[in-house]
């Protein structure tokens, strides 16, 4: 058991214990000081790795709202966790690599690639159908090796989970990619032609914010290496890249990216569910924007969520940069450290890394799933489970009878055909596009990204949604859905009733101020408003003008009323009447004195 103490404060007696998920979704548990900040837990994960490139990757944890958020480094963990002990997080990747061949050591590769693999099964890496295939290819090689048709049934793909939706023409396609265009490749080089082409999709480094905007349709909000980008169903119909930023600010559920577009100001307007993850969402942005857009950290500044003063939140990012980052991998000149790669077909309850002497946590955080059938099911029952993101490549093979395998031919049969005819739609409507814009605009514009809608699923989205709510598809429901169903609700009717009559009162008045005999009434209302701010405003002079005399005739040495008892305009009215004046005044006031102490 490992036990960390800030050096900064006496140790306390009272202790935490904190568990955190890794990407091979093994756990280690460690005892920290209620005083310990999240850099002593960051560094005590990534020396479990041996990890040196560890500004990549945080540690994230889910509030009891269900809300996802990124342990801040420089605040105490305590004080962070809303939650009750013991703390459970989960160790990722936070910053992608624009160019991951840039990756110094097959370890940090290694592990950006477990978060690829996560990314492509809970449908965050959306892809095109030729991609999907290769990715899946390169993880089968990375998890069997070569093909071996002795030691390998005809059906071994089917064997993996790979993505949310696996039909049988995918699984034949990269069943023909791993028998003839990656056989003699080794673990690691699998590994990096995965990272190689996943680096090149529109979706790579996106983790999806749902959100609405400004008409009420449900979009998916995301940060890359190139810039902020929105998706809606299968296309990304903004990409902002980071030269044209401008801010990232939030009031309440409102989101706000201000930018430069085509040499015109930008404002685009987005609605989450809640302020929380409004919030999240902007700090989200501010890091990205940092580590992505700056050439050094010392060009990070402190952000403020609104330009109102004393008013919002204020936040840094306290890390290095992208660049930064890329300069000290290639100063690395150490040995590279052993990877202990997960093995094909075990548990989530692997432990190959215990020889580090930590404890593990034996009990999974969810249970295995022991076929696809079932973990549809269980992903329909549990889908807003706020620690479903760590689902291991395990092979998941369902029993099925001969009768059920044809039928789900006959299926995937005409559900070849349909995607046939989707890509075919898809490939002359990009054909088009290309004929009538340039790059750099088809750059910016709506690209369709796959032949699937964008529909990560709904426990690995950083908005909580409540079970009984129905999820995401009755929290971002279609307008026109929202509109029949509220006025169905007889309060609502209510409601809509007294606001038309509000309103028929509100117009009845703007008819009455428009009507003749109403010109001089508004005309004597503005001589009143008028005559209110002369006297405001001379009233303000008489209180002062005399303050500014006491304190010009004051001994007060201040530099601003120094300079003003310097000017001959100043002496003039200092020596003809101010001084006469007060010699009245004192005389006035010795004489009723006198007159006083006679009587």
């Amino acid at each position: 058991m490992l036990r960390f103490r800030s050096p900064s404060i006496s140790s306390l007696t009272q202790e935490v214990q904190c568990t955190v998920r890794l990407l091979d979704d093994s756990e280690i548990s460690c005892s920290i000081q209620r005083d310990t900040k999240g850099q002593f837990l960051l560094d005590h994960v990534c020396n479990h790795y041996s990890l040196l490139e560890k500004d990549y990757f945080g540690i994230r944890y889910v509030d009891p709202e269900k809300q996802r958020h990124w342990l801040d480094p420089s605040k105490p963990v305590v004080k962070q966790m809303k939650c009750q002990q013991p703390y459970t997080m989960c160790f990722r990747v936070k910053f992608y690599p624009q160019e991951p061949i840039k990756i110094k050591e097959e370890l940090t590769r290694y592990l950006l690639y477990l978060q690829l693999k996560r990314d492509v099964y809970h449908g965050r890496l959306l892809c095109p159908f030729a991609d999907a295939a290769y990715l899946g290819a390169c993880i089968v090689q990375a998890e069997l090796g070569d093909y071996d048709p002795e030691e390998h049934p005809a059906d071994y793909i089917s064997d993996f989970k790979l993505f949310p939706k696996q039909s049988l023409k995918l699984e034949r396609k990269i069943m023909e990619i791993h028998q003839n265009e990656l056989r003699g490749q080794c673990p690691a080089l699998a590994e990096l032609n995965l990272l190689q082409r996943a680096h090149t999709l529109d979706t790579y480094g996106v983790d999806p914010h749902p959100c609405k905007d400004f008409t009420g349709s449900t979009a998916f909000l995301g940060f890359t290496a190139r810039g902020f980008v929105v998706f809606q169903g299968n296309k990304r119909i903004h990409l902002l890249k980071w030269a044209d930023v401008s801010k990232f600010k939030f009031e309440g559920k409102t989101f706000y990216v201000i930018g430069v577009q085509r040499e015109k100001k930008l404002v685009l307007t987005f609605h989450t569910s809640t302020p929380a993850a409004c919030k999240h969402l902007w700090k989200c942005a501010v890091e990205n924007q940092a580590f992505y857009k700056c050439a050094k950290s010392s060009q990070i500044k402190t952000v403020s969520s609104s330009s109102i003063f004393f008013k919002g939140s204020r936040f840094r990012y306290s890390g290095r940069v992208a660049k930064e980052v890329i300069e000290a991998s290639s100063k690395i000149q150490r040995e590279p450290p052993v990877v202990h790669r997960s093995q094909f077909g075990q548990s989530r309850s692997f432990t190959s890394l215990s020889h580090k002497q930590l404890i593990m946590n034996m009990e999974p955080l969810l249970p295995a799933l022991s076929s696809s059938r079932e973990n549809r099911d269980s992903s329909a029952d549990n889908g807003l489970s706020a620690l479903k993101d760590s689902v291991h490549l395990s092979p998941l093979k369902p029993s099925v009878t001969p009768e059920e395998v044809e039928i789900e031919e006959r299926e995937n049969h005409v559900q070849e055909r349909r995607e046939d005819e989707a890509a075919n739609r898809t490939r002359v409507d990009e054909e088009r596009r290309e004929i009538h814009i340039d790059n750099e605009d088809e750059a910016c514009s709506a690209l369709t990204i796959s032949d699937t809608a964008y529909s990560p699923c709904a426990s690995m989205v950083p908005t909580p949604v409540e079970e009984s709510q129905g999820g995401l598809d009755l929290l971002f429901q279609s307008p026109a859905r929202l509109l029949k169903e509220l006025h169905a609700d007889p309060e609502m009717q209510v409601e809509l009733q007294a606001e038309r009559e509000r309103e028929l009162a509100r117009e009845a008045y703007r008819q009455s101020l428009c009507s003749p005999s109403s010109g001089r009434q508004q005309m004597q209302a503005c001589l009143r408003s008028a005559a209110r701010l002369v006297v405001m405003a001379t009233g303000l002079l008489m209180i002062l003008l005399p303050l500014l005399l006491v304190l010009l005739e004051s001994d007060l040495d201040i530099s601003f009323l120094h300079d003003i008892r310097q000017t001959p305009e100043f002496e003039q009215f200092h020596y003809e009447y101010y001084c006469p004046l007060r010699r009245w005044f004192l005389c006035k006031l010795e004489l009723m004195t006198e007159q006083s102490w006679g009587d």
